[in-house]
């Protein structure tokens, strides 16, 4: 595992914090390793401006759901699905092409992951409770 990566996972960022006036929470799960987070945010006019998430999990899955949160922190809703679209594509393989041009800065460390299909569930449990969130899902979002 990256420096990175553990460094996220033994410290992460946005930990058991709930967001003051989050207005926008989702919850995952990963029946097959166990990792189950949830998510808040406070969205205002377009904005992420504050983010918190809670749950356990896997080193990759925590790590990705700290530096997911880093990155959205700030972001327009827009800019958020775009990152989004970008680490799906990354992780995956399966997407638009054009998404190259996404800045995913240190994003990028989680890209050796694609090498382990085990684990690319793992990495993208949070991008997708985050994306519930964002469209302010009720229901468990899971990643079978």
């Amino acid at each position: 595992y990256e420096e990175i990566i553990l460094d996220h996972n033994k410290n992460p960022r946005h930990f058991n914090k709930v967001p003051e006036g989050s207005n926008r929470q989702a919850e995952g799960d990963n029946p097959l390793c166990g990792d189950h987070y949830t998510i808040r945010l406070k969205v205002d006019q377009g904005v992420v401006e504050g983010v918190g998430f809670e749950g356990a999990g896997c080193a990759i899955s925590k790590a990705s759901a700290s530096l997911m949160l880093e990155s959205v922190l700030g972001k327009t809703e827009a800019e958020v699905q775009t990152l989004f679209n970008g680490m799906h594509e990354m992780l995956t393989g399966n997407g638009d092409p054009t998404l190259d041009s996404v800045e995913l800065g240190k994003l990028e460390v989680l890209g050796g992951v694609r090498k382990y299909p085990m684990r690319v569930k793992c990495a993208t449990l949070a991008w997708h409770v985050l994306n519930a969130a964002l469209k302010d899902t009720e229901s468990l979002v899971s990643t079978e």
